[in-house]
């Protein structure tokens, strides 16, 4: 099984748009395991289109319980639920995504309940374990080795950067930070950072689209990065290649990929990739 990083929802923010991008969600395949990372609206079908069965899942990460990153959780393993998922899976996320779980069993119960009796399911909520992580090494199996560090996105202090290590390959995700120093030690000769990323000329175009004038702006600064502070973390890390994801603006046409090659290109010395649903980069 080649070692492959598939980009299935690149938008930062929980809004969809015609034709547009979906929220995040990401699929990497290392040391022979298929794991989803975050689970933002749009992540069932965006695994399918990739030609995995549902039901081959068993490992899914979440960065934090932002909606735009964990809204489609319970329906992934519901769905793969119904397409024959028979044997356990673990997803692992910050405190309270156990919460999130019991609450989507709650709000299913009547449709759970009546495919185990009707159809010859299995319980669902016995196929699920949800562990919930901190900073450190949150997974290692074999090869395969999982690490975290909490990232700086207020107002939600439970939020982690994410690096899979395995097979001599190593991937970072920044999951939805501030510019934050530390990353680029946590990233250190990653063969793949994926970083979110804003374009300052961009914001007046998603204020106006999505509404809270001042106050989003105010958020959107405070908690999240620039594509210029993406490039200079990954220049620092001395990472392969950058990928830029959670992008934002990431469904206004008058704003391409050059504009974001043209970010990163004078701080970064690296190849760099604007992410867009679908894409697939091989390590």
């Amino acid at each position: 099984m080649p070692h492959t990083l598939t980009l299935l929802g690149t938008k930062g923010g929980p809004a969809i748009r015609p034709g547009g991008p979906n929220p995040t969600s990401m699929l990497l395949t290392l040391c022979g395991r298929r794991m989803v990372i975050d689970c933002g609206l749009g992540v069932s079908r965006g695994l399918v289109e990739t030609g995995m069965s549902l039901k081959e899942l068993d490992l899914v990460f979440i960065t934090h319980l932002h909606s735009d990153h964990v809204l489609e959780l319970g329906p992934l393993l519901h769905t793969a639920w119904t397409t024959g998922l028979d044997h356990p899976v673990t997803v692992y996320g910050p405190p309270g995504t156990r919460a999130v779980w019991t609450g989507f069993l709650a709000s299913l119960a009547y449709d759970i309940e009546t495919r185990i009796a009707d159809e010859g399911r299995p319980d669902l909520a016995s196929l699920v374990t949800v562990t919930e992580y901190g900073p450190g090494v949150i997974l290692q199996e074999g090869d395969l080795q999982v690490e975290a560090l909490r990232v700086d996105h207020p107002p939600v202090t439970e939020c982690f950067a994410l690096k899979f290590s395995g097979a001599g390959k190593s991937v970072v995700f920044s999951a939805d930070t501030a510019p934050f120093p530390p990353l680029a030690d946590f990233a250190r000769h990653a063969d793949i950072l994926v970083h979110e990323a804003m374009l300052p000329e961009g914001l007046d175009s998603i204020i106006s689209r999505t509404g809270n004038g001042s106050r989003l702006r105010e958020h959107l600064v405070a908690s999240h990065s620039f594509a210029a502070d993406a490039a200079r973390i990954a220049q620092q890390a001395g990472v392969a290649v950058l990928v830029l994801n959670h992008l934002i603006p990431a469904d206004d046409p008058a704003f391409t990929e050059e504009h974001w090659h043209a970010a990163v290109r004078p701080i970064f010395g690296g190849d760099s990739v604007v992410g867009r649903d679908g894409r697939v980069i091989t390590l």
